[in-house]
Order: C-alpha cells, then sequence, then structure tokens
C-alpha cells in the first residue's frame, strides 16, 4: 500500500491519445469500409502498418504531404498491396463517438493535474468540407478545453512512436516522464513511452482503463 501511495504522490500528469481512447477507434468504421468494399479484413490497417515511418500515412500526419497528395499516394500503396482505395475514402472513416465515460474523467482530473492530448493528428481535416470529421458529435472543441494542451503531431512535425514526440510534450508539460500517466489504444505507441519511465494503460475496454487510470490517481474518478 506505501509503494502504491508513493507512486500517487509522483503522478503530475496524465496525458491522452484521442481517437480509439476519448472517441471510439476509427479501426471500426475501417471494418465496415472493408466488408462494404468486399477487401479482405484489416486491409486498411496493413497499408498503414507497411513502411510505417515513410509511407502516406506518416507523411500526412508529420504535414509534409497535403489531402491531394495523400489520396495519391495512399491510392497508389493500397493498389500494390493488392486493392486500390482512395486516400480521401480512408480519411472520411476517422470520425469517432466522443466516449462519455472519458469525458467524465477528464472534467473531474481538470485542474487537479497536468492534463494532456497527445494524437497523431492531420492538419488537412480541418481545412473546409472535412470539418465534420473532427467534430465528434460536434463535441470536439468542447473536449478539447478540457485539456491544458494538446500536442499535435500535424503541428509538431513529429509522431507517435517516436520518442522525440513524448520528451516534448513532457518539456510542453513542465514534466518528468516518469511523473506521467499515458493512454492510448496502440500498443507500439505505449512501448516507448514506456521505455521512458511513464506509466502505460493500453484502452481496449474504456471503463477497465478508467480503473486502472483510478489506481494511479489520489483522486477518485469514481
Amino acid at each position: 500500500y506505501e509503494a502504491l501511495k508513493q507512486v500517487k504522490i509522483m503522478i503530475k500528469a496524465v496525458f491522452w491519445d484521442f481517437g480509439g481512447v476519448i472517441t471510439t477507434s476509427p479501426f471500426e468504421s475501417f471494418n465496415k469500409f472493408e466488408k462494404t468494399n468486399d477487401l479482405p479484413i484489416d486491409f486498411l490497417r496493413s497499408v498503414n502498418a507497411t513502411n510505417p515511418d515513410s509511407n502516406a500515412w506518416a507523411k500526412l500526419e508529420r504535414n509534409e504531404i497535403n489531402l491531394e497528395e495523400f489520396d495519391k499516394l495512399f491510392e497508389e500503396e493500397s493498389e500494390s498491396l493488392g486493392h486500390s482505395v482512395r486516400g480521401k475514402e480512408v480519411i472520411s472513416l476517422l470520425k469517432g463517438e466522443v466516449r462519455p465515460e472519458m469525458i467524465e474523467a477528464l472534467t473531474k482530473i481538470k485542474g487537479n493535474l497536468v492534463q494532456a492530448c497527445l494524437t497523431n493528428n492531420i492538419q488537412s481535416m480541418n481545412e473546409k468540407g472535412f470539418e465534420g470529421n473532427v467534430s465528434a458529435s460536434g463535441k470536439h472543441n468542447e473536449v478539447m478545453e478540457l485539456f491544458d494542451f494538446v500536442f499535435e503531431s500535424s503541428k509538431e512535425n513529429i509522431r507517435k512512436p517516436d520518442p522525440g514526440f513524448y520528451l516534448r510534450a513532457c518539456e510542453r508539460g513542465n514534466v518528468d516522464p516518469s511523473s506521467v500517466v499515458f493512454l492510448d489504444d496502440l500498443g507500439i505507441n505505449l512501448k516507448p513511452a514506456k521505455q521512458l519511465g511513464m506509466k502505460t494503460i493500453k484502452v481496449i475496454r474504456p471503463l477497465d482503463a478508467l480503473k486502472e487510470l483510478n489506481e494511479y490517481l489520489e483522486i477518485d474518478l469514481f
């Protein structure tokens, strides 16, 4: 108990991923699209997993290419793997529904600890015609106000899982990695954060993740 108490005292910040954590996972939308279009299950994820540091998706999230360039590049990459899919079609699948239990936790933590959103995102989605994809049922801006800061790959030109992404976010929040709990739905993004000393939580079921988070915090989320 004393050891756990010390951990709780150590925690100064909670860092949250956005898609798949605060909102439902876009992978659910990917799978529906694949089923409708007779594509192999998880095909879109396999395109994104091929050359993950230099593919169209990585370049878009670092804001190195625009939406038109992504549209063509993703089409070429998907075609080389056997099925041609336009990049813009994939972008349109990214919208998620906000999870109310996560918003409740964000609200309780706000003002008590440093709270940040660490997201691999796409600046192009804020362009005209794409607002709906980031609105998450119109609550996007409202949710963003619950964070002390938002650390975005498209503005920082660096993305998860690059260790530099996490270190710069810690600098922004003026916290040491060892005093941070980080929640993400992808193990690949959690691994480097853990290696830097962060406490990490993989979000599969939101309630389970929040119970795990609650163990680290002095404030009670339930």
